[in-house]
């Protein structure tokens, strides 16, 4: 029985195990997405991320996203950058810039340190699929834990609901584990939501805190701490802006045009092989 492998990152607090497609004797179902990513019967993570060879050429790697609900994401700010640094340390590339393959589409990376890299979003779009009631501004208002929210949809290869919120001390306290799955799986978002709230601490500096869907409250989130930044600019907030998480900061570049950059770190927690007797009832699961 040949060892399945796999290695531990972590960014700004949000974990995910990388494990690649050649390694694995098994289809990553919901089931076992769910027990490997499961603090006490698995390893314990926020996700998985597969790498695999790209479906066509210019690509370095194909990655799919899983939470650990055993859903797939289209894309994870952090996520991506654990990939990268990953796949760079991997020897899958010596390259310093370059491309993978997403269900977002295509994102392009730029290594710019031995555990930090500026990854080129795309472009956020404000009316998507995933809110398809709302207007070309993205803006709407919903009610959760016996609030009115104003929020802004943003996509950002996957849906945001970012919610600008005036005082910083009552974000401080609020109860995402109660609001968070009512806005996530609210019926203006057919397909679930992720969820940022966020405040202004200085011009150019935001403190965020952060739903994920299928996930819960993280620590961070990438395409989180990007949706926030979208909403800030488009309240009349200068670019870049740094935005401030639970697990530390990242910095997101917004254009004119809504193209985003996002600048943070990513850093290996161990590797390891998955235990013979796990990894035959991951294969009855």
């Amino acid at each position: 029985m040949s060892a399945v492998a796999f290695e531990k990152w972590q960014a700004l607090g949000n974990d995910y195990l990388i494990v690649e497609a050649r390694n694995l004797p098994f289809e990553l179902t919901p089931q076992r997405i769910r027990r490997m990513c499961d603090p006490h019967l698995g390893i314990g993570a926020d996700g998985i991320l597969l790498l695999s060879d790209p479906d066509a050429g210019g690509f370095v790697a194909r990655l799919r996203i899983f939470n650990p609900d055993g859903s797939e994401a289209e894309l994870s700010g952090n996520g991506a950058r654990e990939a990268i640094l990953y796949l760079r340390r991997s020897g899958w590339t010596d390259a310093d810039r370059f491309s993978i393959q997403t269900a977002a589409g295509e994102i392009r990376p730029t290594i710019t340190g031995p555990t930090t890299c500026t990854v080129d979003m795309g472009r956020a779009k404000l009316a998507s699929g995933n809110f398809p009631s709302g207007g070309p501004d993205g803006q709407g208002t919903l009610s959760a834990g016996g609030r009115d929210w104003r929020f802004q949809h943003v996509s950002v290869g996957n849906p945001q609901c970012a919610i600008h919120h005036p005082d910083r001390d009552d974000l401080e306290r609020l109860v995402l584990s109660e609001i968070g799955p009512v806005i996530e799986h609210h019926e203006l978002f057919p397909l679930r939501t992720n969820v940022s709230w966020f405040a202004e601490i200085e011009p150019g500096v935001l403190r965020a805190r952060i739903f994920e869907r299928g996930a819960g409250e993280t620590m961070s989130s990438g395409t989180g701490a990007s949706g926030a930044a979208v909403a800030y600019v488009l309240r009349g907030g200068d670019s870049p802006v740094t935005v401030r998480l639970d697990g530390g900061e990242l910095v997101v570049e917004v254009d004119e045009d809504l193209h985003l950059n996002l600048t943070g770190w990513a850093v290996p927690v161990y590797r390891g092989e998955l235990a013979g007797d796990f990894r035959e009832e991951l294969e009855s699961t």
